[in-house]
């Protein structure tokens, strides 16, 4: 998406003079305080109140109930909540819970979050410290980690799977049943459980802290810092200073974007903190280095839809590639994470309704769209690859990071329609709702059938006259001078603010009606790194079209590691429907249907199959069917040149793919978490565009035989000027040797290395990397199991 800067602040309407409006800083509304009204959000509420009744809590307090030495009521759910995340999804569902309650007043969701705070008191006390926690084995850990036994990676601390970031979900859950659910308890134990944390780091000096922090930690810092405000004690916000990663905020202060390779989601929660301690400590360079962070992501690395990260890490911003040949593309968390900062930065800087634009873009196209209608199933990557799908979680089967996020998205949509000061309303969002502005003893009504029609109803009813300044934001997809305020069926003149918002100031009284009319248009959204591959929008809504619904494996998740992946046929990319025109005519060749709803015929696409053109819907519409959201472009000269690129392209890796039977690209998180990693002396890095993990003593992963027709390993690995080597082992057989020496850094090679004639009849095969002669190994970028040798 182009930056978006002051656009407004030149908008004039009916001759009107534009005059500077105070802007002083808004505040939310509770979520009490509003009401959706019946729509798509609406529904999705609805749905995710069903998914939460079908979650059981004695599973889910299963891994705190165990940790704390307490007998379980049942047995803990399966996938991450059984395999070394055990209990995040706990976390989730007490804000979950918290959220739903606030905005629905739903009393079974405080039934339930009550019964979970009382069991997880239990566990609290039986721990007898302050600790409430689910990690595996999690004491050694932290009595390991107390005395300065530190041992820290990306996905790992002190050999368990990202402790922090689990205990973050605690954190993070009893505060929102306090600050939400108003649960006294959940207080209490929230500021135990940050004076167990105190303990544990008081003897580590700032520099262990950090090396600590290597391994992800969701945002700890945010929520020491929400612990300092709720008990107005410095000492917890100076421990949300020392959990604040250095390695990250120092670049972001300076302005410079190092974050190609990094995991995203692990770094979005720090910045998150980074904000919250800026609120309360006054620290402005926190908070400058926060907003550029934003920038960054929004206005570079993000897609049409609002998300980011492909396989869950950041890309150079100059090369997109591969956001549309991977099928793992943005992740929801990321967006989950990306509006709770913007939330955040909208007050801070001036309410500018640029914080907005971006938020609905991603709210409707990523959020609303990450959730299943009919059943509530939720979303853990969005594939921009033509012609892909997504994966759907089950409550019996899926607790992925996203389902934590996913199941807490719902009971917060109604958390930014609206905003105050003290003279003004703010409408920032078009959701139908009811407001309750209880300092103005005023109801708001907001009706609309929006984005099908381009009109948006509000009846202003005060208690008694009352006036005030009614903010209604205008966006950056309306023209300038094309949005209308009518009051009581009039037309009204109405000033521009110059951070974005049409400003009417009156005395109102009951019954009062506003319409507010935002003509929409086509436009068109080109990636960020200048490729000939384009969104369409209609107003802030991302249309695309359903391709197919054969091979959609997997369509609803399994308990497996991997099952949020769609690992169907991917069709290829030479056959992906390509708009032959030139780029400037790609908005008229859409059409808009004569239909109640929103739908456009897209005409003027190769190859034969299209010639009769697709329908366009929101994106958010389309479910449980391959999509085309973003379109490849050629003139008719440029098209044969794209066809044959492509097909070279995709030709040696389609190949590959079909003959392999399990993958891990080394170095990057889930893929290797998924694969149960193991090490000794081992780090991860990034180079030339890739991840990869090397050793001075050795690592492993457990490659899934499926069929136990696995016969060869394909290793994928970077040259060395130095002399490098490594015995490769299959469940401890020596299978191979790499040797290195003189070679050119930036070199990949790739080597097959059969698997011992003992091994492959067996289902699961430990593949480890051994160094050798006291050398580093090689610096492994992917592993493959194959069913033949591809270079016979």
């Amino acid at each position: 998406m182009k930056y978006i800067t002051l656009i407004f602040t030149l908008v004039f309407i009916l001759s009107s003079c534009v005059k500077k409006v105070d802007n002083s800083t808004a505040q939310y509304f509770n979520l009490s305080d509003v009401k959706l009204l019946d729509s798509e959000f609406k529904n999705a509420q609805l749905q995710d109140i069903a998914y939460l009744m079908a979650l059981d809590p004695d599973r889910l307090l299963a891994p705190f109930l165990r940790e704390a030495g307490l007998e379980t009521k049942a047995e803990s759910y399966p996938n991450w909540e059984n395999t070394g995340l055990d209990g995040h999804i706990g976390g989730h569902y007490l804000t979950a819970l918290s959220l739903m309650y606030a905005s629905t007043g739903n009393t079974e969701m405080k039934e339930r979050l009550d019964d979970m705070i009382s069991e997880l008191k239990r566990c609290q006390d039986a721990n007898g410290n302050g600790y409430i926690g689910g990690v595996p084995g999690g004491q050694t850990a932290w009595d390991e980690i107390k005395v300065g036994d530190i041992r820290a990676g990306g996905f790992s601390l002190n050999g368990k799977w990202v402790p922090l970031y689990n205990i973050h979900k605690t954190y993070a859950g009893l505060r929102d049943a306090w600050l939400y659910a108003h649960n006294e308890t959940a207080k209490q134990m929230l500021i135990a459980m940050t004076d167990w944390m105190l303990d544990l780091v008081s003897g580590l000096s700032d520099e262990q802290i950090q090396d600590m922090l290597r391994s992800e930690h969701g945002g700890l810092n945010e929520t020491f810092a929400d612990v300092a405000e709720i008990t107005g004690d410095e000492k917890y916000l100076v421990l949300a200073k020392r959990f604040s990663h250095h390695e990250i905020l120092d670049p972001l202060i300076g302005h410079h974007d190092e974050l190609n390779g990094k995991h995203a989601n692990t770094q979005i929660p720090k910045v998150i903190g980074y904000q919250r301690i800026a609120e309360l400590g006054g620290d402005s360079a926190w908070s400058d280095a926060a907003l550029y962070f934003w920038d960054e992501v929004v206005n570079g690395r993000s897609v049409a839809i609002g998300g980011n990260s492909v396989r869950e890490h950041f890309h150079p911003k100059h090369d997109f590639s591969e956001m549309i040949s991977s099928v793992e593309g943005p992740e929801t968390c990321n967006s989950y994470n990306m509006l709770k900062l913007t939330k955040m930065l909208y007050p801070t800087f001036g309410n500018n309704s640029k914080f907005i634009d971006y938020y609905e873009k991603t709210l409707y196209n990523h959020i609303l769209a990450s959730l299943n209608p009919d059943n509530g199933g939720l979303v853990y990557f969005t594939p921009m690859r033509p012609n892909h799908y997504r994966v759907y979680s089950q409550p019996e089967t899926s607790f992925w990071c996203c389902v934590g996020s996913g199941i807490e998205n719902p009971g917060k949509y109604g958390e930014m329609i609206y905003a105050y000061t003290d003279k003004s309303l703010y409408v920032n969002l078009f959701i139908p709702s009811v407001l309750n502005w209880e300092a103005k003893n005023t109801e708001v009504v907001l009706e609309t059938k929006f984005p099908d029609e381009d009109k948006v109803f509000l009846t202003i009813n005060p208690g008694e006259k009352t006036e005030f300044e009614l903010h209604l934001r205008y966006p950056s997809w309306v023209e300038e001078g094309a949005l209308k305020v009518l009051v009581n069926g009039s037309e009204t003149k109405y000033q521009v603010s110059e951070n974005g918002y049409a400003v009417v100031n009156r005395e109102w009284e009951k019954g009062d009606k506003v319409e507010l009319v935002l003509p929409m248009k086509i436009t068109t959204e080109q990636l960020e790194d200048g490729s000939n591959n384009y969104a369409f929008n209609y107003g802030p809504i991302v249309l695309a079209a359903k391709t197919g619904t054969e091979d959609l494996k997997g369509l609803y998740a399994d308990a497996s590691r991997m099952g949020h992946v769609a690992h169907g046929k991917m069709i290829p990319l030479k056959d992906r429907p390509v708009i032959v025109a030139p780029a400037d005519n790609l908005p008229s060749m859409l059409d808009k249907k004569d239909s109640d709803k929103l739908a456009f015929k897209l005409s003027g696409l190769y190859p034969e199959k299209y010639e009769n053109g697709l329908e366009l819907l929101p994106f958010y519409r389309i479910h449980e069917s391959r999509y085309n959201i973003y379109w490849s472009q050629a003139t008719d000269e440029q098209l044969n040149d794209m066809i044959r690129q492509v097909e070279e392209e995709e030709k040696a890796r389609i190949a590959l793919d079909a003959i392999t039977v399990d993958k891990v690209e080394s170095g990057e998180q889930q893929p290797e978490s998924d694969h149960f990693v193991k090490f000794e002396r081992s780090r991860t890095g990034y180079a030339n565009d890739y991840h990869y993990r090397e050793t001075s003593d050795f690592f492993s992963y457990n490659l899934k035989n499926q069929d136990k027709k696995g016969r060869f390993l394909h290793l994928k690995y970077f040259d060395s000027a130095y002399p490098r080597s490594a015995e490769i082992l299959v469940n401890n057989k020596p299978a191979g040797t790499i040797k290195l020496n003189n070679g050119d850094e930036d070199a990949i090679l790739e080597k097959i290395i059969p698997i011992p004639d003992s091994e492959v009849a067996k289902q699961e095969l430990v593949f480890k990397v051994q160094a050798s002669d006291k050398n580093a190994s090689m610096q492994l970028i992917e592993v493959r199991l194959l069913t033949k040798n591809e270079i016979q």
